[in-house]
């Protein structure tokens, strides 16, 4: 009877460490800091060519490249990386509740998102520009988009920002994506096409449109591509680390060249962490 009794006892004990086993494995796979058998949530634009794209095959682009490698660094291999596709309109709530553990996606690193999360980096400085036609020698600067008919998307404020600085006779056009303004722009509806000039040589760097558009090279505004985590995230530190030891060791710019470089794109160096043009 007594043995029965401590056998009974020892089996409790032994449930109640497994039971507590699992659950500290539960919790290490939700806090996303570190590898092992967890995931690491990651946000990333699914419709930027060059940047960040969902295809059959797979995830493609230069964010996604930086991911990669930041999640690597961190104790993720690719297999651990969970995808989530955030819009410009939710990144910083999904931040916020926690969907994601960090956002790679053309996030510009402005004061009023710095209100409401924290960023790493920047890992790129991209430039407001215009794409135009391969063989069109008519637009040489920003003023030559007077009379022009200037295409960017739907509730962009690019477009706008061309016509009230610099050229204010622009012709202005907005299509419902970029992928409709470039066949604009390849049948000759438009003249150029203004956005980010890293997001307009991803879309140039497409198959299909391979050699047919340039860039202006205006470089119009600056923008600095960080990577955004929740406010007061302990990641910051770790992906600035990860950033830097991507530069040294020319992953950075194999990605560039890799991802834009059919667009002929004249990329600026890697900015140095912390390091905000404005």
């Amino acid at each position: 009877m007594k043995l029965r009794k401590v056998t009974a006892a020892s089996a409790v004990v032994l449930a109640l460490a497994l039971s507590a086993t699992a659950c500290g494995s539960n919790d290490k796979k939700d806090e996303g800091s570190s590898g092992g058998g967890g995931k690491i949530k990651v946000g990333i634009k699914f419709d930027q060519p060059g940047l960040g794209q969902k295809t059959p095959q797979g995830y493609t682009g230069f964010d996604i490249d930086v991911a990669k490698y930041v999640a690597k660094k961190l104790g993720y291999d690719e297999g651990q990386i969970e995808w989530k596709e955030s819009k410009s309109g939710d990144r910083e709530t999904m931040l916020q509740r926690g969907d994601v553990d960090f956002i790679a996606a053309t996030y510009s690193i402005n004061p009023e998102r710095e209100k409401k999360v924290d960023f790493a980096g920047p890992y790129l400085l991209a430039h407001q520009d215009v794409l135009i036609r391969a063989d069109d020698d008519s637009i040489k600067s920003p003023a030559d988009l007077n009379s022009k008919k200037l295409c960017s998307v739907t509730g962009s404020t690019s477009a706008q920002n061309v016509r009230d600085k610099l050229a204010p006779k622009a012709d202005l056009q907005n299509y419902p994506t970029y992928s409709a303004c470039l066949g604009g722009l390849q049948n000759k509806q438009i003249d150029a096409l203004t956005t980010d000039d890293s997001i307009l040589a991803g879309y140039a760097s497409q198959e299909q449109f391979k050699g047919k558009f340039k860039l202006g090279g205006f470089k119009m505004t600056n923008e600095n591509y960080g990577i955004g985590v929740k406010k007061g995230s302990d990641l910051k530190d770790k992906i600035n680390k990860a950033l830097e030891e991507m530069v040294a060791d020319g992953s950075w710019k194999k990605a560039v060249e890799a991802n834009f470089g059919p667009a002929n794109y004249k990329y600026e160096p890697a900015p140095k962490i912390g390091d905000i043009k404005s």
